[in-house]
This record gives C-alpha cells, structure tokens and sequence, in this order.
C-alpha cells in the first residue's frame, strides 16, 4: 500500500485520478506546474478529531438529560451532532488504521483491513450525507418557526420530526453504500456536488427571507417608537453578520472538499487541477473543523443547553 502520509479514505477513492492510481493515492503531478501543497500534521488531525469528539457528545449528553430539550428543533440540533460525531469517529479511526499499516503493525491481516476499511467508508459517507441534510433540517425548522410561528406547533410535530429524522438516518446509509459501491462512476461524484449545492442554495434561500423578514418586523416597531433609522440598522447588520458567518463557515468548510470532487469529473488528468487534488487531505480535515463548530452555532447559544451542560460536566467530576 504505497501512500503520501497516512490518506483518510473517505473518499480516498474518490482521491485517484486515473483508474490505474491506487485506491488511496493522491493524484500524480510531476510534470505539471509546482503545486503549494499544505500538509496536516497526523497529531493535528487528530487532535481536532477528539476535540469534535468531545463536544458532540456534550451536545448529545445535555440534549437527552433535560426533558425541556426534548422537542424537535432539539432533535434535529441532536442528530446533528450524531452526524458530527461519527463524521469525527470514523475519520480519527481511520487515520489511526493507516498509521498502524505504515508501522507495520496490522502486516498479514489484510482481509481484515479491507473489510474494517470498507465499514469505515460507509459511515463517514454516511455522517456527512446525514449531516449536510441535519444542517438543512434545521434551517427549514427556523424558517416554519418564523413564518409559521402561530402554527409552528401543529406543522412541526414529534412524530412528523421522528419520521423526518428516521428518513434521513435511512437515506444516509443506503446512499453511502451505493457511493462507496459505485465510487468509480462519475455520477456518483455528480449526485454528491449536486447534494451539497442542493443544500447550500436551500440554506442561502431560507436564511436570507428569514433575515429580511426580520428586518421588515424591525422597521414596523421602529415606525411606532419613532426610531427608524438606528433600530432598522442596526438589527440589519447583526442580522447580516450571523447569516455571512453561519453560511460563510458552511461554504469555507464544506466547499474545497466538494471543488475537489468537482474537478475530478471536470479535469481528472490537469496538471492545475492536480494541484488541488494534492489538498485533499486538508479538504477533510475542514470537514472536522465543521464538525467542532456546529455546536458552537446551532448547540452552545440556547441558554437551556449551555445551563444543562453545566450540570452534565459537574455531575462527572
């Protein structure tokens, strides 16, 4: 197994660019331009991994011990960080199975490997399909709250939210096998851009009408205080600032790991493309940076978690 560093193979099939590269190769580039390849220190990535690891399972912790919780924008935020959790497991388990194969330590268990190496690849598919269509659920659930607020409780019921959720755990598995099973077609590689643009474009659309819906309720109360000009304003420019951050971490996050699956459909053999393929290890370890920051933005700003968190952490000293 000849490797550049120990490759994470979620999709390190989907890192050859020829059908005669290695499974978990980065894509050739020399006779090409000089590449600025940026590489991530094993200790780094999974370091970050344990991090994410740590708060998710925080956020997974407070979510079940307080009944308050238990309600369905609670739910979704839950599998959120469930999704984050395993993207986060399986990426750290994975790095650690190929450091013990470049030691040597697991010569003669190749069997094994594979079938551990196929396990693995599924369900970090897996968790990021699930997570990208979390992400998505929430911002749909935001968008009823807002707009729906009146009949919020009777659209967005416990059992509506539970078959969402069943439906998007199922999804998740069945589409991961068939990427794995079929990852060297490109309309594998298509479905996939094609499910995180679905998703961006989905988010960008529910977040900006809920900003300016906010905006336009804020120039209602401003009219009747007398007070247009500095409350429209400045709600305006918090409210902007959370949507760019909110998307704009999104993107940064998620969008060079979906640009490399891009351009293997686009410009497998390039000598520029095969620049960006030389990152893919970095592409990955920004998907664990997401999975560190999810709870940070969707978990850690509700009082009632950050409260219940408190008492989980005092309850294990």
């Amino acid at each position: 197994m000849s490797v550049q560093g120990p490759q994470r193979r979620l999709l390190g099939s989907l890192n050859s660019t020829s059908p005669a590269a290695p499974r978990l190769g980065l894509a050739a580039n020399q006779t090409g331009p000089r590449c600025l390849e940026l590489s991530v220190p094993d200790g780094l990535f999974l370091g970050l991994g344990l991090v994410s690891v740590v708060e998710n399972v925080l956020v997974v912790a407070a979510i079940a011990k307080n009944r308050n919780l238990h309600s369905p924008m609670y739910y979704f935020i839950c599998c959120l960080a469930v999704s984050d959790l395993l993207v986060s497991v399986s990426s750290v388990l994975e790095t650690a199975v190929m450091l013990l194969l470049e030691a040597g330590a697991l010569a003669g268990r190749a069997a094994v490997v594979q079938r551990l190496d196929d396990i693995i690849d599924v369900l970090v598919c897996g968790a990021m399909v699930s997570s990208l269509c979390f992400l998505g659920a929430i911002a749909v659930d935001r968008y009823i709250s807002i707009f729906y607020a009146l009949r919020y409780h009777s659209i967005v019921t416990l059992p509506r939210a539970w078959r969402a959720i069943s439906a998007i755990w199922v999804a998740s598995v069945l589409s991961s096998t068939l990427f794995i099973a079929y990852y060297d077609h490109t309309a594998v590689l298509l479905c996939l851009v094609s499910f995180f643009v679905a998703m961006l474009v989905l988010m960008a659309v529910l977040y900006v009408h809920m900003l300016a819906r906010a905006c336009q309720h804020a120039r209602g109360i401003a009219r009747l205080h007398k007070r247009q000009r500095p409350v429209h304003q400045g709600l305006g420019l918090k409210g902007a600032a959370t949507l760019t951050i909110l998307l704009g971490i999104f993107f940064l996050c998620w969008g060079p790991f979906f640009l490399h699956l891009s351009l293997m459909v686009l410009c497998p053999r390039h000598p520029i493309c095969g620049c960006v393929f030389k990152n893919f290890n970095l592409f990955l370890t920004l998907i664990i940076c997401n999975s560190i920051v999810d709870p940070l933005i969707y978990a850690f700003r509700s009082q009632e978690l950050r409260k219940t968190l408190q008492e989980v952490l005092l309850c294990s000293w």
